[in-house]
């Protein structure tokens, strides 16, 4: 079952958006998620030490993204709670959680893990390393997009916007071909290219790349899929439909 979209932006903005829908349904996923978090952490604490792999199970229904935003914001809210480690409160840094003020109350409060910090940390512990097994793409793979043109370049997807079984280092790159978003002096955003891992074409805005993979790191695969899809072109029109995972 598809999991459901984490929305990045705040209740303010989701209004100027037009977006109040996905705002609430994401907003009450995170409660959902957060509680979730707590019930697992509470049936598989035994008051000395927290079950292994148990991050794995919220993972499976709420999704990697969600499972991170939550944690992340957990991190953030309880900041100053010694308990939690510089290593992990140095992860959530990294992970964005807009500012999310109502009539002067912090909704980013309603979805905070209230589990014991020590024992919390310890799941942030197993969620991460999960995260970390899929060995995807980040931008220290990568070269600086912002003065950039896209087109012919081998680009990585920010992996928030592939579903789960796609979180993948094969799916992230993405050959792009060209639209306004390609440029970096453009005021349009979209840039259209094609998977490397199976030549479907795509669309995507020009914010949803990491950067440019650096060429030292091109995988052969990817090298022979770039040839094998650059004599296609040259030989034959383009066909196929979009394509977007």
């Amino acid at each position: 079952m598809d999991k459901k979209y984490v929305y990045p932006y705040s209740m303010s903005e989701a209004k100027r958006n037009g977006e109040l829908t996905q705002y609430r349904e994401s907003f009450q996923e995170n409660i959902r998620c957060a509680k979730a978090i707590q019930n697992t952490i509470s049936k598989n604490f035994d008051g000395m030490h927290l079950g292994k792999d148990v991050a794995k199970e919220v993972i499976a229904e709420f999704g990697y993204d969600r499972v991170n935003f939550v944690l992340a914001n957990t991190m953030k809210e309880l900041k100053h709670d010694g308990r939690f480690s510089r290593e992990n409160k140095e992860w959530a840094k990294g992970i964005y959680i807009p500012k999310n003020k109502v009539n002067g109350i912090n909704m980013n409060a309603e979805f905070v893990v209230t589990s014991h910090p020590a024992v919390l940390d310890g799941f942030v512990n197993q969620a991460r390393k999960e995260y970390q097994d899929l060995e995807l793409w980040d931008h220290t793979h990568c070269n600086d997009k912002t003065h950039l043109d896209f087109v012919g370049k081998v680009m990585v997807l920010d992996p928030t916007y592939l579903k789960d079984e796609y979180k993948t280092p094969r799916d992230q790159l993405i050959l792009c071909e060209g639209g306004f978003g390609c440029s970096p002096t453009a005021s349009g955003r979209k840039v259209f290219g094609r998977f490397l891992s199976d030549g479907e074409k795509c669309q995507y805005d020009r914010s949803d790349f990491i950067g440019e993979l650096k060429e030292e790191l091109l995988p052969q695969w990817a090298r022979e899929k770039i040839q094998e899809m650059t004599e296609q072109k040259q030989s034959s029109p383009d066909i196929g439909g979009m394509h977007m995972q």
